[in-house]
């Protein structure tokens, strides 16, 4: 009896040292129905229940208008601040910071597309940014932000603007950053004529509720007012000083039409061709000539004489110098934007 055991044992060693070895374990094989039931064994109550009702597979539904695409041939995305209609028509950005970089992408004849977006969606907290296009379905390009935009256009644009080398640039470009800047910011966000404009632009589009506008507009009216007052001549101030922010405001406007007077090519510092810093002062004078114009009942030689008021930016523009400034916005908006405005589907509508 020990002997056959023996035996057996010794049979079941030998067959087991000899049996070629699975390169994949038996539970793992596809071709079996049966291995998975092994591993996980249903209740046959569910399993009689799953027979009724078997799974069934749904395709995949279509990823909403606003979604990258994920076709290899997609265009860059440019996020901007703008209207779902704007967007469509491709039509200039109502923020000066995306409108700049719209306009030198377009002059560098980079092709996008945009999308209207918030700084919320913005991986550096603000836009514009450009999502590359996709070089496959399961590619996932990194966010281009704004500082890298010119890179961009060197690198991608088949004719980008010549950069400047005028060592006046920088005392030029201030005058943009600080007073013209501060003179949108106070007009646009803290005078009560364009409270509505505002809603308009940046309230209204985030939210239905009325208690959310309330909020989002104290908090645009209080984070304007603090950049003004940050790099105001006066910053230890409580209180903005209106009057000293436009006066500044009208001395930059006064000076960069001189400036330009000086070009014979009629882009600034006498370049061939349209340069960043033409884009940089198109982005004010082009919103506010449209936003912060005068009303049907002002002529440019009424408001020249009158008192100037906030609501009247757009009238400053033209009447700095001798009209330069809004001549060279009429310059940027038929190089630019000559064409009529076409969405995908052959839609036309005109800039304005």
């Amino acid at each position: 009896m020990s002997t056959t055991n023996a035996s057996t044992s010794t049979s079941t060693s030998t067959n087991t040292a000899t049996a070629p070895r699975s390169s994949k374990p038996a539970s793992a094989s596809a071709s079996s129905p049966y291995s998975w039931r092994q591993a996980m064994p249903v209740p046959r109550l569910l399993q009689q229940l799953f027979d009724l009702v078997p799974l069934a597979t749904y395709s995949a539904n279509t990823l909403p208008a606003r979604s990258p695409s994920t076709t290899p041939d997609q265009l860059p995305t440019l996020y901007v601040f703008a209207s779902d209609e704007d967007a469509r028509f491709g039509a200039p950005s109502f923020n000066p910071s995306c409108l700049k970089w719209q306009t030198y992408l377009k002059l560098a004849g980079v092709r996008f597309h945009i999308t209207p977006s918030t700084n919320h969606a913005s991986p550096s907290g603000a836009l514009p940014f450009l999502l590359p296009a996709r070089s496959s379905p399961t590619d996932s390009p990194a966010p281009i932000p704004s500082n890298k935009l010119q890179h961009y256009a060197f690198a991608q644009g088949p004719a980008p603007p010549p950069e400047l080398t005028s060592l006046r640039l920088e005392a030029y470009q201030a005058l943009l950053d600080l007073p013209v800047r501060n003179a949108w910011l106070q007009s646009l966000y803290l005078e009560p004529a364009h409270a509505a404009l505002l809603d308009e632009l940046y309230v209204a589009p985030a939210s239905s509720s009325g208690w959310i506008r309330a909020s989002l507009r104290a908090q645009l009216r209080r984070a304007a007012e603090a950049e003004i007052l940050r790099t105001s001549s006066s910053a230890t101030a409580a209180v903005v000083d209106v009057d000293a922010v436009y006066a500044a405001a009208l001395e930059a406007f006064e000076a960069l039409a001189g400036l330009l007077a000086e070009s014979e090519t009629g882009w600034f510092f006498g370049a061939a061709q349209p340069t960043l810093f033409d884009a940089s002062v198109f982005a004010y004078t082009h919103l506010m000539l449209r936003y912060l114009g005068p009303g049907e009942e002002n002529g440019s030689a009424q408001a020249a004489e009158a008192p100037f008021v906030p609501a009247r930016l757009g009238v400053v523009v033209g009447c700095a110098g001798a009209g330069e400034l809004e001549r060279h916005r009429e310059r940027m908006l038929k190089r630019v934007w000559g064409e009529p405005l076409v969405d995908a589907d052959g839609v036309r509508r005109s800039i304005e």
